[in-house]
């Protein structure tokens, strides 16, 4: 796979690449000798792997150039380079979005898989491409979408999940990764269940090893306990916790182990749990350290920012 895309070529031309950036209301530019930087990685003084960073972090310019959109009908416009540019791939949101939207993004984000396989097997490259999701598709929508043809690829469906993944004609199956670090998905009561289920679907899609530890709240601490060795293992690299009610659960397991740990709050609960917001605000006061939060039943969220915290 080639470090620079499509959109910086002209950047490359010129002998240095630009980065703009949009500071209140002035652009300011900055530059860097790309030939002084691929020297360097010649005679071994930079990586491959440092260089592709330096280009992908502070070349790539924030402007129409250097950022590769795709419009798809009237209706949506594909941001295909997002894995590139923030490491973790694009999801299409299904909540609001008709079946035919759905199966159009699905079908036009495969093709753009498939040709960067083609492209990668051209470079030397045969591990290009990425996962494809949607998110919140409940089962009637599936079945809509399901009855429409697609040519390139096919999908599956993560019922508890909500969650419909699409794997690309020029893909292999997905291999779990052992490079990197595990995450474990944990939830309180079994109905946290369809927030972990998003969660850890969407990891695995990534290539994430993912342990899972279900209905372990706090009304029966002795569960949680019985699961440290799970959660202390030593390739477990972050946690997420996801739980509705009183939302205590992630302070419990931010004082038992070492690494981040990601709360979820669920809209799990009675009366007053007012559809999260109750478990939500429990775990922004958390006095455990090292407990960050995302919005209440973000599975999706959850595993995108436990992903940034074991990628290398």
């Amino acid at each position: 796979m080639s470090y620079l895309s499509t959109g910086t070529q002209h950047f490359v031309q010129r002998g240095s690449i630009t980065r703009l950036s949009n500071f209140g209301r002035r652009w300011i530019s900055t530059t860097f000798d790309l030939a002084d930087l691929l020297g360097k990685v010649e005679k071994g003084e930079v990586s491959a792997e440092q260089a592709h960073k330096i280009i992908t972090l502070k070349g790539v310019a924030v402007s129409r150039e250097g950022i590769k959109t795709v419009p798809e009908g009237n209706f949506a416009n594909l941001d295909l380079n997002r894995t590139n540019r923030t490491g973790f791939p694009e999801a299409i949101y299904g909540s609001g979005k008709t079946p035919q939207q759905v199966a159009s993004i699905l079908e036009r984000m495969a093709k753009h898989v498939n040709e960067n396989v083609e492209q990668s097997k051209d470079d030397g490259n045969e591990n290009a491409g990425g996962a494809i999701l949607a998110t919140r598709i409940n089962k009637e929508k599936y079945e809509k979408i399901s009855s429409y043809t697609f040519n390139e690829g096919s999908i599956t469906y993560h019922e508890m999940a909500g969650i419909i993944t699409m794997r690309a004609n020029a893909m292999q199956r997905i291999l779990p990764n052992t490079q990197m670090k595990k995450v474990v998905v944990a939830c309180a009561g079994t109905t946290d269940l369809p927030v972990a289920e998003e969660a850890a679907v969407t990891l695995e899609e990534t290539g994430v090893r993912v342990e899972k530890i279900y209905d372990c709240g706090v009304a029966g601490l002795h569960r949680i306990l019985n699961a440290l060795p799970t959660l202390r293992n030593e390739e477990v690299g972050a946690v997420i916790v996801c739980a509705g009610m009183d939302g205590a659960l992630p302070s419990v397991v931010g004082g038992l182990v070492s690494v981040p740990v990601i709360a979820v709050p669920t809209s799990v609960g009675y009366g007053v749990s007012l559809g999260g917001i109750s478990a939500l605000l429990t775990m922004l006061n958390s006095c455990s350290p090292g407990v960050g939060v995302v919005n209440v039943d973000n599975g999706f969220g959850a595993a995108a920012l436990a992903f940034k915290c074991i990628k290398k």
